[in-house]
Parts: structure tokens; sequence; C-alpha cells
């Protein structure tokens, strides 16, 4: 087998979160590939980064107290914990604020610019006059211009589906302060990719991308490709565009030059010749994995730009679908918006790694987990089939057989039948058509036991005649066994360790053709546990955020829903002679435990139009924003609300109402009127903190 050059990437997560489940199928996707071309034999390297530049960095770290430096620092930490814990082998893992990306990103800018690529425009933006900077889309909100539906976003409308530019909005408001931005003209950096759009055609249509993703490209030709906006206005986290003060390079310019700094980190580290991977007369196979989301980028603008600059361009492009958990999107109300560490908290990284390899295909197709077939197909294919075959032989070859294999094979075609279909699943290992593989391999664990069952060697024991047989079908059950750990062990390299202990021999495609003759294998372990679904069901309620409470939150005066006046009368009539609200029935901890009080930053407030005690806030909980709104009207003026901490119930069901979906509630005290005193932590506190 000639050996190839291999550089596989995966998308670089955002860092300003938590790995979740939807992010770990690219993971474990590329991770399952990369396992398999090592395995080969393969000069094969597998390198990622944390994309660390833009806005919502700047901004989160600045809600957090730290600087983007010290926030993209302890996320990468994060990360990385997550990704080795799910056995995710990276060769290298970097980040895309680091010299490397510098040097990378200034050398393609300025190749492109005398290139004649780079022309500059002044464009105008929205503009926030309290914060003094432009707003991306995502900082922007306010009215549809088509259907009027209010609190929209700046690019498009959840509302009707429209798509349009931020100025189009109406009454537009800045995410960012609550301040209505200004117009304001500034000068830009565009990159002009229709100047590669014969190269992009020829490319998009030459075997490097799927077929549906190669077909959506057309659309976008037929549409026309337009220059794209590589630069943003200070203040911005990310690298000065060379030459350019006050002007810096757009997050998605760098993040795909990530892949060449993070690869270049690893060579200067290991001796590994970087000019081999990305020259234009390499011969090695560069391949990038990414979700169907980010295809434009990928399949666009980033082979344009390493054209335009001299560097080679990938050798393909593999995009899957989304995760979707019990059938619909990943939900925090329902508990199936997972993160990586509460996954891990409770359950074995192989159940999921599993699950999904037997769930992929090439295509880009969304992948649904379905919690109970998860639990039902890990304790069938894992513990009832693969492990149940070594469970059930090798008792008798330890206790019996001085734990040493038959000098004999007993059933020589069988062996062969289990060797023979290697290269058949190896082929579906290379063209990632893991489920197919999946389903090869489970079908052999199933004629394993078939045979053991056949055989029944725990009859066989009993009988002092027969332990040359026992000896020679419980040998043959550990072959088989082997054979399909091996076929399993980029799916599975924890538990494939373990077998290698258990075996006394390495799992490799050398060696596995070959049978291990009265070899001396070592006391069997349990390898996997059954899914237990107590433990499914504390992941899923671990991931709670916003479970209805099953009983009224306490009366206080200031609400916010609809709710608001006629609390006023129930106020009236409950009040004691004293002036207080009377207690409350009394409940216990569990009910008192469902609520989610979380602390909230006050980022806007509004007058709410034809509202007489109404107030729109947008309440950031350090990972969201949530929209409220709040009976406080006679109480503040919204603009001394803007940048207080309060206190809201984050887990309270949203609630339409006529002027928006109002998504919490914030904790107030008074009897309501102009006495209306909303509850405010002390210093130290930050968005997003439970108040218990």
């Amino acid at each position: 087998m000639t050996q190839r050059k291999i550089l596989i990437t995966s998308a670089l997560p955002y860092a300003n979160g938590p790995i979740h489940l939807g992010h770990l199928l690219e993971y474990i996707q590329t991770d399952i590939w990369s396992r398999f071309q090592k395995s080969r034999g393969h000069q094969c390297y597998y390198v990622c980064a944390d994309d660390a530049h833009g806005t919502p960095i700047m901004l989160k770290a600045q809600q957090l107290g730290l600087t983007p430096e010290q926030m993209i620092a302890q996320t990468s930490v994060e990360h990385q914990a997550d990704f080795k814990e799910f056995l995710i082998g990276f060769d290298n893992y970097h980040s895309t604020h680091s010299d490397e990306n510098r040097a990378f990103a200034s050398e393609i800018y300025q190749k492109l610019d005398a290139g004649g690529y780079i022309k500059r425009k002044t464009i105008s933006q929205l503009f926030d006059p309290e914060k003094q900077m432009f707003l991306p889309d995502r900082f922007v909100k306010g009215d549809c211009p088509k259907c009027g539906a209010l609190d929209q976003n700046g690019d498009s409308c959840d509302s009707c589906g429209a798509t349009y530019s931020p100025t189009e909005l109406k009454n537009p408001r800045s995410v960012v302060s609550g301040a209505t931005p200004v117009l304001k003209d500034s000068e830009h950096y565009f990159f002009d990719l229709p100047a590669f759009e014969q190269m992009l055609q020829d490319w998009t249509r030459g075997g490097s991308l799927q077929s549906e993703m190669a077909n959506k490209l057309q659309e976008w030709f037929k549409e026309g490709l337009q220059q794209w906006d590589i630069s943003r206005d200070a203040p911005y986290f990310g690298f000065e565009i060379p030459g350019a003060p006050g002007k810096f390079f757009y997050v998605w310019l760098d993040a795909p030059i990530g892949y060449l700094a993070s690869f270049k980190n690893l060579c200067d580290k290991t001796g590994i010749n970087f000019d081999d991977f990305w020259k234009l007369d390499s011969d090695a196979e560069v391949y990038h994995f990414i979700g169907k989301d980010i295809i434009y980028f990928h399949s666009l603008f980033w082979p344009a730009m390493l054209d335009g600059a001299g560097y080679r361009k990938p050798s393909s492009v593999f995009a899957h679908g989304f995760v979707t958990v019990n059938g619909a999107k990943m939900s925090k109300s329902r508990g199936t918006f997972i993160k990586a560490r509460t996954y891990l908290d409770n359950l074995n990284p192989e159940y999921l790694r599993y699950y999904f390899a037997s769930k992929l295909t090439s295509g880009i197709v969304d992948l649904d987990l379905n919690l109970e077939d998860f639990s039902q197909k890990v304790n069938a294919d894992l513990v009832g089939k693969v492990v149940n075959i070594a469970s059930r032989c090798a008792s008798f070859i330890s206790k019996k057989f001085d734990s040493t294999l038959s000098a004999d094979i007993a059933e020589p075609e069988l062996l062969a039948e289990f060797v023979a279909q290697g290269e058949s699943i190896a082929a579906s290992f290379e063209q990632r058509e893991f489920a197919r593989a999946i389903r090869d391999i489970m079908a052999l664990a199933d004629k394993a036991n078939q045979y053991i069952d056949a055989k029944a060697p725990w009859v066989l024991a009993k009988d002092e005649t027969k332990q040359v047989e026992t000896h020679q079908v419980c040998s043959m059950g550990i072959h088989l066994f082997r054979v399909l750990m091996h076929y399993l062990k980029p799916v599975l390299p924890a538990m494939a360790i373990e077998v290698e202990a258990f075996l006394n021999s390495e799992l490799r495609w050398d060696n596995y053709q070959t049978a291990l003759i009265a070899h001396r294998i070592n006391v069997f372990k349990p390898l996997m546990q059954r899914v237990d679904p107590v433990k499914v069901q504390a992941m899923v309620d671990a991931s709670k955020e916003n479970l209805q409470a099953s009983a009224e939150p306490v009366k206080v005066a200031a609400k916010t829903t609809a709710k608001s006046a006629s609390n006023a009368a129930v106020v009236a009539t409950e009040s004691t002679a004293t002036g207080f609200e009377p207690l409350a029935p009394t409940i216990n901890f569990d009910d008192f435990a469902k609520l989610d009080l979380r602390v909230a930053r006050i980022v806007s407030a509004e007058h709410v139009e034809g509202a007489d005690k109404l107030v729109k806030l947008q309440l950031d909980l350090g990972f969201e924003t949530r929209q409220v709104f709040a009976g406080i009207k006679s109480a503040y003026e919204p603009a001394d609300l803007v940048g207080r901490l309060t206190v809201m119930v984050a887990n309270l069901a949203p609630r339409k109402m006529r002027f928006g979906m109002s998504e919490g509630m914030v904790m107030a005290a008074g009897p309501g009127g102009a006495d209306i005193f909303l509850l405010t932590p002390d210093d130290g506190a930050t968005p997003g903190m439970q108040v218990k």
C-alpha cells in the first residue's frame, strides 16, 4: 500500500461558549476518519484551533470583566478538556489569536492586494453612538421592514423569513447599549471574489465537493458572486490590517487561515515540512470537515483566497448536517441542548461515538439523536453483541485452559469470512460511510454469537470428553471478537486499548488476518456497562434551563407579563393592615428548587407603545440574551435601567403577548405604582450566575 500524506481539519469552534453535542458530531466524524487513516499506515495529521476573534468575543469579555485574551485562554482550556474526554485525537490544537495566524493573514492579504484583488469602498453602516462602534448584523434589532414584526434580527425576520440589510430595519436599536443607531460612513476593504469565478466553477465541479454542495453552489453562481467585505472598524478584537490603522481583518478571513496556522505550529514543533502540504505543487491531500451552514465560506471564499495567494486548494471539503434530538432542534426547555460537559458528567463518551458512527453517511443530512434509540442501540450492539462474545468465552479460557488459546482453528472458513470483510469495511470508512461499516460489523457480530449459541461451550465444558472442542470453540470466539474490535478501533479507541490489554496483542491492519495461535491472553475484565436510563434522564434534567414552574411564583407587584395590571387588584385585596402582602402558602424545598433564578444585565430598555405599565427589557444572561416585558414603567425611566444588574426567573415558560414574546420575569419588591424596587445583587455578581 502506498503511503499517503494527509492533513485533516475540523471547523474551528468559536471561543465564546462551551462545546455541545451539535459540535461533537463533526469532531467525532473527523476523528474516526483520522484514526482510520493512521491505522492504515498513512502520514496523517489532524489539526484544529479555537476561532478566537470578533465582536461577540470582545463584548462577552467586557461583560465578564475579562480581557479578550483572558477569556479565550480560559475557553481553550475548557474546549480541549471536553475534546480530550471525547477521545478526539488532535495532533495539534491551537488558536487563531496566534503569531502564526497573524503572519499568514498578513501574508495572504498582502499577496491578494498586490494581485489587485483587494478593493476599497466607502460604505454606510449603523453605528452605536453610545458605545462608539459599528454594529454587526447580529447586534442590531428592530421591526421587520417587510411584515412589521417587532424585535427582529438585523439580517432576517423570524416571522416572515425575509432577508434584508440592517439599515432597512424600522425602529432599529443597538443590542449592545439599547441606543438608536445612526448611519456613519467608513472605508472598507473588499476581496474581489468575482475575479475567481471561472476557477471556482471548475474546482467546485471537479469532484472536490459532495454533489449536494456542488449543486447548491451553482445556485449562488447564478445569483452572481459579490465582493466580500473583509474589514471591520475599531473597536474590534482581531488582527489589524497591515498599513490600515484602525481597520481589522473580519473574523471569517483569519478563521480558515487558522488551519494553516495550527499546522505550521505543529510543523515547527515536530519538524514536519509545511510546504509539502500547502505549496502549489504539493502531492499531499488536504481535507476540511465542516457543517452545512458554512459551505459558502469554505467552498468559495477560502479556495479563492488560497488561489490568489499562491497556495494549493483543499483536496475536498466534506459537509455534514445538523444534530437534532428526539426529532427536533436541540432545546433548552426540553433539556436536549446538551453540553459536552453535561454528557460527560453522566455517560460514557464512547456511547455517543458509536451512535453517531452508526448514523453517519457521506451525505449532508441531519442526524437525529433519539435518546431511547441511543440507549437501545448501544446496549444491543456493543454490550449485547460485541462484548458479549468475549465475556461468554474468556472465562473458560482463563479457568480451564491456563489463559492460553487453542493451537487449532476450529472453523477456519468462518474466520476467513470475517477477515475477508476487512477491505470492504475499510472502503466504507474511507468513503465516510460509517453507518454502512457499522452495519457490516454488526452483521458479523451476529454470526459470531450464532456460532457460540450453536456450539454452546457452557454445555461442552461439562463433558470431560469434549474439553478439546470446548477449548477450540472458546478460542474461536476470541478470534472473531478480535477481528470485530480491530474494525471498531477507530470508533471505540478507549475500549480498543482495554481489548489490546486483554488479548495481549495490538489491533493492527497488518496482523488481524492471522489468528493468535496458542497465544496467552490476560484475565477478561468488563469492557462496557449498559446505558443506564437513569443517567440519561439525569443528563436531560441537568440540561434544562427553561423548566416551567409547577406552581405560580410568589406574588410581587412588578410582573413581566400582561398579568401586571390585574395583579394590582390582587395586591389590594390581600394586603393587611400592616401594608404587607400576606405570606404565600408554604412550599417544600423541591418546589423552590424548580425556580432557576439568574443574575442578568439590562442591556436595553424601552417604553412599549400602547402599554400603560410595560417596559421592554433585553437581559443578558452571559450565555444568551432574553426579552422580557416588565410592569415597572411608573417607577423607572428606561434609560436609567441600562447597564444595571438584576435578578430574573430564567426558567419561566415564554409567554406570547400582544407586544411580543416575554421570556422570563424580573424580580422586584414593593406595593406597586411608583414604589417598585428591582432586586439588584451585590458588586461582583456577573450575568448568568445562579441565585440560590
